[in-house]
Order: structure tokens, then sequence, then C-alpha cells
């Protein structure tokens, strides 16, 4: 007896153990780092020294502590993009949005538990055109003892997508908000940070060495400024699996769309012999906007090393010149496919991982997003259009930042002249959005919020328009994840297209693209207090104005309420 008491003590502890949640400590040392691509070097902002930056690992229901110190001249905020952040808004770093910037010589620990959450997001800058070096992956595991819902690789692996610039991007920005006019694009894409051997004078070129009859997990992070990219490996398919660390229903496809701001775990299992050829893993734009945009392909490579090899007979077989295969990408502007691929998406929608899709509705919203235009300042010459500047806005308002942090005003009660709450439900002047644009394009500077009650269950339509052309907007929403109930074409109907919503399985995300020239359905419940950005994740257009915050107010329990600030909150 005493036998079977012990043994199940003992598997009563395995059980508490396997779900015990840790403390992670992380410390980010910010500081410049000379770094050459493209035979061009510059002073890149990195964190510990590192071009992408460190990976954050945590499991699920850990406590995640990450120190920042500013050692470099600018003002830096960190982003744990996707994090859900539950009472912990303080925490998710928006520059004067959520915090006050950390000035030089300044720290801040970041503090937040992963809740509900498994799979790849990321880290980045949130303020100005940092995040265009500052970023990182964020790898989180599920509960011990809790398997993956698909077959577990024998690798995980990160592959992050970003742009590289031969000038200093906060330079191109800056320029680009003085004259009014587009920015400069990158001069290449990067995966995890090397360009690849298309480029001319590229001499860093990321390899992922695989064995034979092996499945890896590839963690897929689209961290890139402006651009949304189209990714393919040469002769080989991918499952996906997860989208924005949220389970989907597993499909096969040889080529995947990713948009700023998401990410996508997908599974590549190789070939079962060591095939006779190289092959190249790569990325380019798909590109909907009038705007120019960076035509360029990034590339890594696939490489197969005989398994229980020694170093020296593997470098001698990897140093056999083998055919370097390529694959087929879409066309630039293929927005069939962007459609054909987001429409795939699922939510797996099982008893484990049920998709609470709000079934009812409170609160309907229906934004118009895209680009707009500001007047050109007097005694100014402005190269924007017709001699505007151009600017970007959700139902005509373009978001101004103001200097104050607008959590802290909405927390300490002190909103006049920071922000105001009459933020548009719906357009002010409704037209045929993708149709003829009107004659006045001048967008509305302002800082306004919509205010939700807590609990409330959002439904959002946003609009894409054609003004300065139709273009996919990826609108990632901090804080929360959404279900993407519906999508299409052409003008929204209210009284046809919510017939069509998918309720049961929608995919979960953070980040989601509205269609060039068409809409996007979203749902998500306001049961996160606090002060949430919504934004377009190309920098250019959050740059112009393309983001608007929401203030979820406090519930009536105790673990509904916005806890007070950290007392190391940076100050304005």
């Amino acid at each position: 007896m005493a036998t079977w008491v012990f043994l199940m003590h003992a598997l009563l502890a395995m059980a508490v153990l396997s779900n015990a949640s840790i403390t992670r400590h992380y410390k980010f040392n910010v500081r410049l780092k000379n770094v050459t691509r493209l035979c061009h070097t510059r002073s890149l902002v990195t964190v510990n020294g590192k071009f992408p930056g460190p990976k954050i690992i945590a499991r699920e229901g850990d406590r995640v502590l990450v120190k920042v110190v500013n050692h470099i001249p600018n003002n830096i905020s960190i982003h744990w993009h996707g994090v859900r952040q539950l009472q912990s808004a303080w925490a998710d770093g928006p520059a004067y949005v959520t915090q006050c910037p950390i000035q030089t010589g300044q720290s801040y620990v970041y503090n937040f538990t992963i809740v509900g959450q498994r799979g790849t997001l990321f880290w980045h800058a949130h303020i100005s055109w940092l995040r265009v070096t500052l970023y990182g992956p964020i790898v989180i595991l599920p509960k011990l003892g809790v398997p993956y819902p698909f077959p577990k690789p024998y690798k995980e692996v990160p592959i992050l997508f970003g742009e590289w610039f031969n000038a200093d991007p906060e330079a191109v920005i800056t320029q680009a908000l003085q004259t009014g006019a587009g920015p400069n694009v990158s001069d290449a894409y990067t995966i995890n940070g090397m360009p690849g051997p298309l480029y001319n004078c590229s001499n860093d070129t990321y390899k992922l060495k695989v064995k034979p009859g092996k499945t890896y997990l590839l963690r897929m992070i689209n961290a890139a400024l402006n651009d949304e990219l189209f990714f393919s490996i040469a002769n080989h398919s991918l499952t996906i699996v997860d989208v924005d660390a949220s389970y989907v229903k597993p499909f096969t496809t040889n080529t995947l769309l990713i948009t700023p701001g998401q990410t996508t775990n997908v599974l590549l299992t190789t070939k079962a012999n060591v095939p006779n050829a190289k092959f190249l893993m790569a990325a380019r734009p798909y590109a909907t906007g009038l705007g120019t945009f960076d035509n360029t392909t990034t590339a890594a490579i696939l490489e197969y090393h005989l398994p229980n090899t020694t170093s020296s007979s593997s470098s001698s077989s990897s140093n056999k010149i083998l055919p370097l295969l390529k694959p087929n990408l879409p066309a630039l502007n293929d927005t069939t496919f962007a459609a054909n691929f987001s429409s795939r998406l699922r939510s797996l929608a099982s008893l484990q991982f049920p998709a609470n899709v709000p079934q009812t509705v409170h609160k309907k919203f229906f934004f118009t997003v895209g680009l707009g235009t500001s007047p050109c300042p007097k005694n100014q010459t402005c190269q924007g259009p017709n001699g505007t500047k151009f600017a970007a806005s959700i139902n005509n308002v373009s978001f101004a930042l103001p200097t104050t942090a607008i959590l802290q005003a909405y927390f300490f009660k002190q909103s006049k002249g920071v922000y105001t709450t009459d933020f548009p439900d719906n357009p002010l002047f409704p037209f045929n959005y993708t149709g003829t644009p009107p004659n006045n394009t001048f967008v509305d500077n302002s800082t306004k919020v919509e205010v939700l009650p807590f609990n409330t269950n959002v439904e959002l339509v946003m609009q894409d328009t054609s003004i300065q052309g139709a273009e996919s907007h990826p609108l990632h929403l901090h804080g929360f994840n959404f279900y993407v109930i519906g999508q299409g074409f052409g003008n929204y109907n209210s009284i046809k297209d919510p017939a069509k919503f998918n309720l049961a399985d929608p995919v979960e995300r953070n980040t989601v693209g509205v269609p060039a020239g068409g809409w996007v359905a979203i749902r998500f419940k306001a049961d996160n207090p606090g002060v949430w950005l919504m934004h377009c994740h190309l920098e250019v257009h959050t740059s112009w104005g393309l983001k608007m915050a929401w203030i979820v107010l406090d519930g009536q329990l105790p673990n509904q309420k916005l806890p007070p600030p950290p007392l190391d909150l940076p100050k304005c």
C-alpha cells in the first residue's frame, strides 16, 4: 500500500512540475555596432551586439523580465509583438502610447507573463524606424509535458526576414517627412540578417544545413520595415502549422505569403537521400501600391549534409560544385495568390485548442484604411502628390503621436491636451472607397481614441481605399488576438457579406492584411484593460499616421483592472 501511495505522490508531483511556470530574466544592452553588408559599413543599433537580436525563449505560463539599457543617443522602446500583455499594458512598448521612450543612459524592466500562447512571436523597437535593426525572435514553447499538435520536429530554426539600407534609415524617414515625398527604399532584403548570393557585392549568405529524411520546424518572422514577402524553397514543400502563435489546421504549400508583423511556423521534411544539388530559399516582395519599392530577391541556401560524417569529409563534400536550384515565386502583384493563401488559413478549433470566436456582437465598427495627403506648409516646397505631403489615415484621422504617453494620461486622468475620445466609428464622409477617389484627400491630423467597456465583443470591418492607389495594408492590433471572419474585394456590403462570415474556425491572428482594393472583417473580445495601439505594419504608413488607439476600461473584478505603473516607468 505504501508503494502505491508513494507512486501517487510522485505522479502528482510530476504533474505539478510539468505545469510549473518560471521567471526568465534577460538583459538587453542597446548599443551601436559597425556591420558591413553589400560592401557598405554602417553603425547599427543592436541588442547585445547582435544583428538580428537575441532570442527570447519561454514556455506558456512563464513570466518574462527584460531589462533594457539604452547606451545610444536615440530614445528607444521595445514592443513584444503579439504578446497578449494581460494586465501588463505598461510593458507593451510603443513609444508615447503605453510608455515614454527610454532615454540615453536610462533603463526599464519589461515585465509580462505569457498567457494562453505558444508558437513564434518577435520583439522589435517601436519608435521611429529603429526596428530596421532592433528585432529578434520570441519562441514560446508549450507547457512541459504538452506536445505539439503535429509531429515533433527533429530541429527548430528561426528564419527572420528583414531589410538592409546602405544609408541610415533614420535619415531616410526624416528626409521623407520633411519633403512630404515617399522615402527611399531599402537596398536589400535579408534572411537572418544576410542578403544572400543574388545581390552585387554580397558576401553574406545564411545556410540552413539539414540532414536527409528529417522534419524541421522553421519559425518564420517578417521583421521587414515596409514589404510583404513571398517565400519558397526550391523543390520542397512546406506545411503551415501555426501563425502568430496560434495553431492552424495544417496544409501544404510550395509558397507562403508573410506580411510585416506576421509569424508563420512551417514543417519542412527533407528528402530521404542526399540530393546532388543545393536549393535556394528565396523571398521577394508582394507589392500592390503605386509607390516605388525594393524590387529585389533575398536568398539563403538549403544544404544537405550526410549524417555521421566527420568534419573533414563534410567540408570536402560541401566544396563540390553542385547545381543551385531556384524556386518559382508568384508575380510581384499576385493578389489572387495572396487572397487564396489567406483563405486557406483556419484555426485548429479542437477540444484542446478551441476557436473562441465571439458569436454575439456588442459594438460594430467600419474603418477605412489608406493613404491621403496633408497641405504643404507655407514657404516650403513639398514633393508629395500635387505639391502636398503624403499622409495616411484610418477613417480620415491621421494619428498624431502626443509628447506624453497616452496610457499614463489615461491612468492618472490627465487626458486634457493629450488625446480626445471622439474617434469616428464610421467614415464621416462616405464615398466609393474602391472607385474614383474624392477630390479632397486631406486628412485630419489629431490624437483621437476609441473607448470600449470591459468585455465588449467587437466586430471591425477594415476597408482599403483607392486614394493614392489601392494597396494591401497589414494591420496589427496590440494587446489582443482577433479572429479573421471574412474578407473580400471591392466595397464591403453590410447586407450581403456577413452571410459568408466564418464563425466556426476562422484563423486567429494579431496582424492581418487588408486586401488591396478590398476589406477584411475581424472579431475580438475587449477583455484586456489598457491603451492599445492598432496600426499598419508598413513602417512608412505608420510614420504617415495610419494608426489609432483603443482604450479598454477596467472591469469590476480585481483581475480585470490595470495595475499602477512600475516605479521605473520612463519619463518624458
